[in-house]
């Protein structure tokens, strides 16, 4: 490991301290009403409920979206109290969103071990998951002492909108893999990234933090445009990495091609396919996760690999990269208070050049 991705998963690590224990807390049962609250001779069943919540935030991910969303609120001069249960929220809603992700998409496997419906099926899952989002509004609803009721409501509107805007991306890329739509543009799958990724993961959590500290249209503005870059190479290592790695054992790889997710690097194979292994590919996909054998998701990467299609991605990755720092250095001065600028800079070149 490089000094400076140690340095980075130690910031990671820091943040991660500072978050979890509030995350803990917030999922403790809420004293409800005395005719509402769990008798002792169904604690048993409440608890199953209880532990598939905790069970995805209890794994703990790499809490990449509460370190950006307060770097950013702090690099700007934000006091960290008033940081926290936004932070807090924003790691929240990722455990949310992966429970009922996993559902849809079928998943095995989530952070090194069963998924969360493999574990306890898919109804109870989905409730966990509701709680999960339930979890999200109440810690959010504490911004109103911190931080007045102005910034308050900007808060709560601007995760609405990063949700909502993830929500429709990942309907669009459901209906697409249902549907069995054989090719896709790259402006196809940017369309869906900009929700999943450049909103959810880098642009929204950094325009949370700035509302936190007061900033300007012209500022988040910025924040936007750069979110747009650094997400969509962030999904496209991802889906490079699907493909040539198994993320430190924590995933299957070629997940994306056994849950026919419609990528960049799918795309442009079907691009450059002849009718014949136009069609084959187009059986494949079609198929369930679990009719899928290794032979057919062999010979998909070995397509891939022939036709340069993985190469086209980190082509395409590489200049994203380079736009992402150009802006970042351009647009962002105002991201100044030290050492959160350096610590912001430092996870933009992990994002980048992870292996995992």
């Amino acid at each position: 490991m490089t000094a400076k991705k140690h340095e980075a998963y130690k910031i990671l690590e820091d943040y991660r301290k500072i978050i979890w224990p509030l995350i803990d807390r917030a999922l403790d049962d809420p004293l409800f009403p005395e005719k509402f609250r769990i008798p002792k001779k169904y604690q048993n069943y409440t608890n199953i409920h209880s532990h598939a919540v905790r069970e995805y935030p209890r794994r703990k991910g790499k809490y990449l979206r509460p370190a950006l969303l307060m770097l950013t609120a702090e690099a700007m001069g934000a006091s960290r109290k008033k940081i926290l249960p936004t932070a807090t929220a924003m790691q929240l809603s990722e455990d949310f969103l992966l429970v009922h992700d996993d559902i849809m998409d079928g998943s095995t496997k989530r952070r090194g071990k069963k998924a969360l419906h493999r574990i306890y099926g898919v109804n109870v899952s989905i409730n966990a998951g509701d709680h999960l989002q339930s979890a999200i509004w109440q810690l959010l609803s504490k911004n109103y002492k911190l931080l007045g009721r102005e910034k308050s409501e900007a808060i709560y509107e601007e995760m609405y909108k990063i949700l909502v805007r993830t929500y429709m991306g990942q309907s669009v890329e459901a209906i697409w893999t249902e549907n069995n739509r054989k090719t896709i543009s790259d402006e196809d799958y940017f369309f869906i990234v900009d929700g999943k990724t450049s909103y959810y993961t880098i642009a929204g959590p950094m325009r949370l933090g700035a509302i936190i500290a007061g900033a300007s249209e012209d500022e988040l503005q910025a924040i936007t445009e750069f979110g747009v870059y650094l997400g969509r190479c962030f999904q496209l290592v991802d889906d490079i990495l699907d493909l040539t790695g198994d993320f430190g054992g924590k995933k299957e790889m070629a997940n994306d091609i056994y849950e026919g997710k419609r990528t960049l690097i799918l795309g442009h194979l079907a691009r450059n396919l002849n009718k014949s292994d136009f069609e084959k590919l187009g059986v494949i996909l079609g198929k369930k996760r679990e009719q899928k054998t290794k032979k057919e998701i062999k010979w998909i990467l070995n397509m891939m690999n022939k036709h340069g299609s993985i190469d086209y991605a980190r082509s395409a990755a590489r200049h994203l990269k380079d736009k992402s720092n150009r802006l970042f250095e351009a647009r962002l001065g105002f991201l100044k208070k030290e050492p959160q600028r350096s610590s912001i800079k430092l996870l933009i070149d992990f994002i980048l050049n992870r292996d995992h």
